[in-house]
């Protein structure tokens, strides 16, 4: 079966970009995206635009702009972030029934996890942002919660019949044993819910002279502050505790942080995990995916997948991160 980005041909990506008035060169990079489709396009006596083909049926046109107004309004506070280019008032459009949106070029190296030297900046960046996402809920995105991530995320994989018939017992049990878990976690943990950017890992923030600015915007969502932050700390216990002092001391110039929901870190780390499989399942029909993840369906895989979800298990077991001072 034809998949519905197999209509997606570099002459169809021209002549979506070309039907906005501009002018290509003919020149089209794919970049590495799996979710959507992007592109960078050469335009004639001009840097090159971003061209970004959503994936059908995943948001609605609601849900993606108002992905493109949060990076608006982010934009007008001054926030480094890369919005989508509007014409005439409009960011989504359609062509050949793909919907699309236009970003302007943007480079830089990516962060590298738990940099002391970096974190401050990071954390300053982060509060601004918010600073702004906590001025207003979002209606038409999810909210990212256990059922969402887990529950929904296990039944996706026990459906689809990609955990060899080997280790699904052990999987399928350490996997209900974490959601146990994480349902108590999260019922009983006070955390405000936000609008985030959602998948805040270092690759969604580019470092470019010396100023920091903020990528994909893809997975923006309702849910707890910590989860745009969790994932700029790296190492052992006590570097990460460092790590997070100097990430509050940026943060907390621009938003407040309640340290009751520093528990949810590594339940955060847990739904990452159970996503990340599900999500590969959803997409295995998406002929991009099996040359790319070929080791995904294999013993090994889902082996090291039932070691790492008892280890979040006794994560959990263990005294949560704290802020000192």
């Amino acid at each position: 079966m034809s998949h519905p980005f197999d209509s997606l041909t570099p002459d169809l990506v021209l002549d979506a970009v070309e039907s906005l008035g501009y002018l290509s060169d003919a020149r089209v990079l794919a970049l590495n995206s799996y979710e959507n489709r992007v592109y960078q396009v050469g335009i004639e006596d001009q840097p090159p635009l971003i061209a970004k083909f959503y994936r059908p049926a995943r948001w609605s046109d609601a849900a993606i702009e108002e992905e493109h107004r949060f990076s608006l309004e982010l934009a007008e506070r001054e926030i480094p972030v890369v919005a989508p280019l509007e014409r005439e008032g409009r960011t989504l459009f359609e062509h050949a029934g793909f919907r699309f949106a236009l970003f302007p070029r943007r480079g830089g190296r990516s962060p590298e996890p738990g940099n002391l030297d970096q974190l401050y900046a990071l954390g300053q960046l982060l509060g601004r942002l918010h600073a702004v996402g906590a001025t207003r809920p979002f209606v038409h995105r999810e909210t990212l919660n256990v059922q969402h991530f887990g529950h929904a995320s296990l039944t996706a994989l026990l459906d689809g019949g990609f955990i060899p018939r080997s280790l699904l017992p052990a999987y399928e049990s350490v996997a209900r044993d974490l959601l146990a878990r994480l349902d108590k976690l999260f019922a009983t943990t006070s955390a405000p819910s936000i609008r985030l950017h959602g998948d805040c890992h270092p690759g969604n923030i580019l470092h470019r002279e010396d100023a920091y600015h903020l990528v994909d915007l893809d997975d923006c969502r309702m849910g707890p502050p910590i989860q745009d932050l969790w994932m700029m700390l790296a190492g052992e216990r006590h570097e990460r505790l460092s790590q997070l002092a100097e990430l509050m001391e940026g943060y907390q110039q621009f938003h407040d942080f309640d340290p009751r929901q520093l528990p949810l870190i590594e339940g955060l780390r847990s739904l990452r995990l159970l996503h990340y499989s599900a999500w590969l399942a959803r997409r295995w029909d998406d002929p991009a995916f099996p040359p790319s993840f070929p080791w995904f369906g294999s013993e090994r895989y889902w082996g090291d997948q039932v070691l790492t979800l008892r280890e979040q298990i006794a994560a959990l077991d263990e005294e949560p991160l704290k802020l000192f001072g």
